[in-house]
Order: C-alpha cells, then sequence, then structure tokens
C-alpha cells in the first residue's frame, strides 16, 4: 500500500526524536492521517509478511469483552508481555467496547435508561454495550435515514480512570462510524502509533471490524480514515522500514467472511484470499 509508504517516508523526514518510557528513542510526529476506500481490496500491507490470523484472533477477542487473555493466550503470545500470571490485564479493549461501566446513579438531569444497559454478569455493575449500539442504530438507519444515532456511533475504550493508572491505556482508544448513501465509513483515533508494527495491525483488525459490521446491517464498505496523533518509529525500526520502502507493493488481497450472524461469527470464519507477500521484517517490541 502506497498510503503506508508515504506514512513511513513522512515520519522519517519530518519526525523530532522524542525519549519516552520504553528507554529506545522516537523519531514522532504529531497529527497524522489517512484514509483507505475499502472497495479497492482489503488493505492488509503486501511489503513485509503481515500475521493474519494473529490479527483477526486479536479482534475477535476484543469483541468478546473478556478482561483476561486467557483464551487468547491460546492462539497468539501478542499481549503476554501486558498481563499478569493469571492473563488479567489492567486495561483490556473489549471489556469496555462490550461492558462500559456507567453510573449506579446520574446526578440530576442525567440519563442513564439506555436499553442498551445491563447488569455485569462478573461483576453486578451496570454496563453498556457498545457494539450492540452501532448494530442496532444502523439496523434503525436502513428504515430511518433521519435517526437521532446517525452521528453518535462512538465506541470508546478510553475510561480516564483507568487509563491514568493503568501500565498500557488504550492507543487506539475511540473509533466512530458514519453513514454515507449505502456505505458504512469508519474513523479511528490513536493517541499513539507504532508505525513499524501496530499501525499495519491497527488498519488491518478495523477495516475488518468495518466490512464484518457492514454486511451485519446491510450496508457496503466504505472508507477507513484514520488519525494518529502521535505516529512514532522507533529507532530499532529505522533500518528495517528503509528496507521495507525498497520494495513495491503487490496487489491487495481479499477477505471472505462466513454467511453467519455477526454475534455467532469466530476467527475460523474470516479467510484471506490471494494474499501475497514479501518476507516478514523483524521489528522487537519496545516494552
Amino acid at each position: 500500500m502506497q498510503i503506508y509508504h508515504d506514512m513511513v517516508n513522512y515520519v522519517l523526514q519530518n519526525g523530532v526524536r522524542k525519549e519516552n518510557r520504553t528507554g529506545i528513542a522516537t523519531l514522532s510526529t504529531f497529527g497524522y492521517f489517512y484514509k483507505v476506500n475499502l472497495k479497492e481490496g482489503y488493505p492488509l500491507l503486501t511489503t513485509k509478511k503481515m500475521f493474519f490470523k494473529s490479527m483477526v484472533n486479536e479482534l475477535f477477542w476484543y469483541l468478546s469483552g473478556e478482561e483476561h487473555i486467557r483464551n487468547l493466550q491460546k492462539k497468539t503470545k501478542i499481549w503476554n508481555a501486558w498481563s499478569d500470571e493469571n492473563g488479567l490485564l489492567e486495561t483490556a479493549y473489549g471489556r469496555f467496547w462490550r461492558r462500559f461501566p456507567v453510573p449506579e446513579k446520574g446526578l440530576p438531569g442525567e440519563n442513564w435508561n439506555s436499553k442498551w444497559i445491563s447488569i455485569d454478569k462478573d461483576s453486578g455493575q451496570k454496563v453498556f454495550d457498545q457494539i450492540q449500539f452501532v448494530l442496532d442504530t444502523l439496523r434503525e438507519i436502513k428504515i430511518n435515514p433521519v435517526t437521532n444515532n446517525l452521528r453518535r456511533m462512538v465506541v470508546s475504550a478510553w475510561h480516564p480512570a483507568n487509563a491514568a493508572e493503568s501500565k498500557l491505556p488504550p492507543c487506539h482508544y475511540s473509533f466512530c462510524f458514519n453513514v454515507t448513501g449505502d456505505k458504512l465509513n469508519c474513523h479511528l483515533t490513536q493517541r499513539s502509533g507504532d508505525i513499524a508494527l501496530g499501525i499495519p495491525f491497527n488498519l488491518a483488525c478495523y477495516a475488518l471490524l468495518t466490512t464484518m459490521i457492514a454486511r451485519e446491517t446491510g450496508f457496503e464498505p466504505g472508507e477507513f480514515a484514520h488519525t494518529i496523533i502521535d505516529a512514532h518509529i522507533y529507532e530499532n525500526h529505522i533500518n528495517g522500514l528503509k528496507k521495507q520502502l525498497q520494495r513495491k507493493p503487490k496487489p491487495l488481497p481479499e477477505i471472505i467472511i462466513a454467511n453467519k450472524p455477526f454475534d455467532q461469527l469466530t476467527a475460523k470464519d474470516v479467510v484471506l484470499k490471494n494474499y501475497q507477500s514479501y518476507e516478514k521484517i523483524n521489528f522487537g517490541v519496545a516494552i
């Protein structure tokens, strides 16, 4: 994907060296934005080998709403470095996607009576299912294009009190869906983006999620847009990315999703078709 190569070039040329908590400095830029048309193919990088199944398993872990990685660990180790010995995480994206905590009682004038609120079976706390809210809203838009929730399909993985203390608060912390005609678009906001390792996974993950939700609700996949607030390249990734820039992108692959309801899909129901790539490039993870 040339769009990705353009981003790498931009940060290499314009990035400012910054120290950070990992001990490995970065070349960092502020406020990078790009978007891709999902009709042009599935945006999985071809100039290095991508581990597609790990990404798919991670997405379905998000959708499970689990606050631990015990089931995910059976399929991929990508979250092991941030969990405790029991597989628990201080911050788990899906926990907030599917079970965002809401107050037991609001202040005067506030309304906390949404039909998407339920009692969490594990904690006994009131929680809000943001993914179900999006699905139901999109179905309503099909019937009533001027529904009140047309521009309110926001999913947040950011809880300020949790993020202030978490070992790794959400990087891709909020996304919003948008309907244009018969197309479903998605915009992701990311506070911190590791361009060599994280961004290709984020792009592939949210493009797949948008496609899955579009199909479930009767829309066509539209555009995926992405704003990265701190877009950076770790110094130990520079040589690998320069090598990657010398490679010419290959045609984009397709994804085939089994004809099942959204809540019955599993990682095995998502198949990658016609994927051609160069060999992998090893990039160390900064923890």
